[in-house]
């Protein structure tokens, strides 16, 4: 890995880069690799509007990428004008450059690098009306970034992301959330984790189950903070986890198809288990 380029640079200045071969550009396109991801603890977002979302949640902005063209948009201008003020680095580059860092021939003319931010679970202190969702073993990284979309939209407090899961902070994730990746607590947690602080929290787990699962609408969502636990995209929840639920639910189904997409399946039981906090009037 090449050295951190993020200490040794001048505050208040404009990078050009137009070669591919640049070192941060290298190091910014590494970014796809989840290694690198992991070292580093950044990761990239794409767009002015996720750009700008980061920013004004606080969110630690590394370097911020700009295609020549847009240098002079008001919205760009004041991105840059943030990222210096936060002792970032700002790079005006070539759409050559900006289409090698995203891997896409038509793309998007900002791209931000911010540090990656986790809240630990220990932390997390679920409060009436709260409701996380709790995913194991979760693959796709579509799914986790629409999941994540949808929680954030149906008011949702957090999501736990329990055993080996696709990493939220993929590109391919962050795009999936749009945005909402920024909005949400994010907490990594292994089952025995889980099922210790589970303990403790004062919650109702409710898990989506095949076997012995009552209909998702017969429960009662309303006495204690819900976490919505979800199984794996192939194998569904393992037993260690389905037994200590306080509730598994099943959706009806009719058709030919014998299962629903996990990030459908999510959307249903969020919006259900959060019917009775949520009304137009709150969107004004």
């Amino acid at each position: 890995m090449s050295h951190d380029h993020h200490g040794a640079r001048r505050v208040g200045q404009v990078k050009e880069v137009t070669s591919l071969s640049n070192p941060i550009v290298k190091d910014i396109k590494a970014l796809s690799d989840k290694k690198h991801r992991d070292e580093t603890k950044s990761f990239m977002a794409e767009g002015l509007k996720l750009v700008i979302d980061a920013l004004e949640l606080g969110f630690e902005i590394r370097t911020l990428v700009y295609a020549k063209n847009v240098k002079d948009k008001p919205q760009v201008v004041q991105a840059a004008t943030k990222t210096v003020a936060r002792g970032g680095l700002v790079l005006e580059v070539s759409e050559k450059v900006l289409s090698s860092i995203t891997r896409r021939d038509n793309p998007q003319m900002v791209v931000g690098i911010f540090t990656q931010r986790w809240t630990s679970l220990r932390d997390l202190r679920p409060k009436a009306d709260e409701t996380y969702v709790a995913l194991d073993r979760v693959r796709d990284p579509g799914n986790l970034g629409t999941i994540i979309r949808t929680a954030d939209a149906a008011g949702a407090s957090g999501v736990i992301l329990i055993g080996e899961t696709t990493d939220p902070y993929s590109m391919e994730t962050v795009r999936a959330t749009m945005g909402s990746v920024f909005a949400l607590p994010l907490v990594k947690a292994s089952p025995a984790d889980f099922l210790a602080w589970k303990k403790g929290a004062g919650v109702s787990v409710v898990a989506t189950h095949l076997a012995g699962a009552v209909d998702y609408r017969t429960i009662d969502y309303r006495k204690k903070p819900v976490v919505l636990l979800m199984g794996n995209e192939q194998a569904g929840l393992p037993d260690a986890l389905a037994r200590e639920a306080d509730a598994l639910a099943r959706i009806p189904q009719a058709g030919l198809a014998d299962s629903l997409n996990l990030a459908i399946a999510t959307g249903i039981m969020l919006f259900e288990a959060r019917r009775h906090l949520l009304t137009l009037e709150d969107r004004a």
